[in-house]
């Protein structure tokens, strides 16, 4: 924007071919499986020894604990297994190896990062801060997960990134996970299933319950009722899908921020994780949690999905609720107003809105906020990010798109105590595609996903089209003024 000094760092997060996870790779048709095990249990003890010391010279220094991961695939497949001689540990490695392989994460893309203070500010300078950066990893197939990168800003501004590892890791999923019986059973009648069957299941359960209680009451529904209806099938079916879209997530306390990936897990999010806008929530307790909104893709629709964690080591994923929840684009201010919980949205894929709740899992309605207006914004707007809290107002930092499908990065002022009051709003972009920022995947393309304030300075983490990402950065007083004039 002209008259503002906005600073471009000189740092870019590029996407690595060489980050790799392994992913079972399972045909579908049980006759080729059933061919693969063939020739692996037609191999001699010394033939199959010697292909798997093969494959952990070429392959060991790329993973952590490869031989763990293998025997985790073998016994995806062991049911498979049509011989009743014992099988040795050499035979189920490379059993688990055949149905293996690699996949890059950020091979294609590393883009639509998101900046919170980091949990630890231990051992730090006088005025510099901690951060962790979320960003959208893409790799073939256009499957999205979400990294991490951990880094320090100085006192006078100047941003330093931590190494990056050459590992990634998926996180263990916890086999019992908890559930908030009110928010399940919103979500439960939300889909159509407030019938005898749904009420029954759900009766013997506690406010707090977990996978295994739910495996119990479903159980004891099926047995104690008629059988063969399909309405019976269809309700236990869908209590099992919420579940599995309902899942906790843990690290390993030995993993670096950059080793820890957060891959699709459920079947709503087969496609992608996308978008994550992670933000540093404080209770009027005090109480500190870090959640995040992001967009569910199973390659033929999207569900707005929710993370929380304190440590970025410990993660609950949550589907949300009510009529509101709709599109993609949800943040999560960083407090109560009013006692309230308050989140921009977008339900029309044109428009930013603005909805409140007194559940933060639960949103009803949504109030239109913010319309397209210049013509840089013509086509649509929305957030990037969550707001943030100045003494001024709270900062939206919004995106928008005009001729051509350009993206720029743009800012709008919202009262403190009354949000839906609009207090200033730049007519010209903040951050505009320029240079190598217009060449990627999607050309002529700034997008955040999330800043932050630190003395005195908006930092704005920011994705160039579609490809990698870097930061930029402004005086919040210079963009406070430009806003309120």
């Amino acid at each position: 924007m002209k008259n503002l000094p906005l600073r471009r760092h000189d740092l870019a997060l590029l996407p690595q071919s060489e980050r790799v996870i392994l992913r079972p790779f399972i045909p579908s048709s049980a006759g080729r499986i059933a061919a693969i095990l063939g020739r692996a249990l037609a191999m001699s003890e010394e033939e199959a020894a010697a292909e798997l010391e093969s494959l952990h010279t070429e392959f060991d220094s790329r993973h952590f604990d490869i031989s763990r991961q293998w025997l985790d695939t073998f016994a995806k497949v062991s049911h498979h297994v049509f011989t009743q001689r014992p099988l040795s540990r050499v035979r189920e490695l490379l059993i688990g190896a055949l149905f293996s392989g690699e996949y890059a994460l950020e091979s294609a893309a590393l883009f639509n990062p998101s900046l919170v203070p980091h949990p630890d500010q231990s051992g730090l300078a006088e005025g510099a801060l901690r951060f962790v950066m979320s960003l959208r990893a893409t790799g073939e197939g256009h499957i999205s997960s979400i990294e991490f990168r951990s880094g320090v800003i100085s006192r006078e501004g100047d941003i330093e990134l931590e190494p990056v590892s050459r590992f990634v890791t998926v996180p263990e999923i916890l086999p019992n996970p908890g559930y908030h019986k009110k928010s399940f059973v919103l979500k439960f009648h939300e889909m159509g299933f407030d019938n005898e069957f749904a009420a029954a299941l759900m009766a013997p359960l506690s406010e707090e319950f977990t996978r295994s209680d739910l495996n119990r009451s479903i159980g004891t529904v099926r047995h104690e009722s008629p059988a063969g209806s399909n309405e019976l099938r269809r309700t236990l079916d869908c209590a099992q899908w919420l579940a599995d879209s309902n899942y906790e997530l843990r690290f390993s306390r030995n993993l670096g921020l950059s080793e820890r990936i957060l891959f699709p897990v459920s079947p709503n999010e087969s496609n992608g994780i996308e978008d994550a806008r992670f933000v540093r929530f404080v209770e009027d307790d005090g109480t500190v949690m870090y959640y995040a909104t992001y967009t569910a893709y199973n390659g033929h629709a999207i569900l707005p999905q929710f993370l929380e964690t304190r440590d970025f080591l410990h993660f609950r994923v949550i589907t949300l609720n009510g009529a509101a929840v709709q599109n993609k684009g949800m943040a999560l201010f960083p407090r109560r107003i009013d006692g309230r919980y308050a989140m921009l949205s977008r339900q029309d894929d044109e428009n930013v809105f603005l909805m409140f709740s007194d559940n933060l899992h639960y949103w009803s309605e949504a109030r239109l906020l913010l319309r397209p207006a210049a013509g840089w914004e013509a086509v649509k707007v929305g957030n990037c990010g969550s707001p943030l809290e100045t003494p001024e107002g709270w900062l939206v930092i919004t995106h928008g798109v005009g001729p051509m499908r350009k993206y720029c990065i743009g800012a709008v002022l919202l009262d403190l105590e009354d949000p839906t009051r609009i207090l200033g709003r730049l007519r010209e972009p903040l951050l505009s595609p320029e240079g190598r920022e217009r060449e990627g995947y999607v050309p002529n393309v700034v997008y955040s996903c999330g800043s932050l304030l630190h003395q005195g300075q908006l930092v704005l983490p920011y994705a160039m089209s579609d490809k990698a990402s870097s930061v930029a950065s402004i005086p919040l007083a210079e963009l406070l003024k430009a806003l309120k004039e």
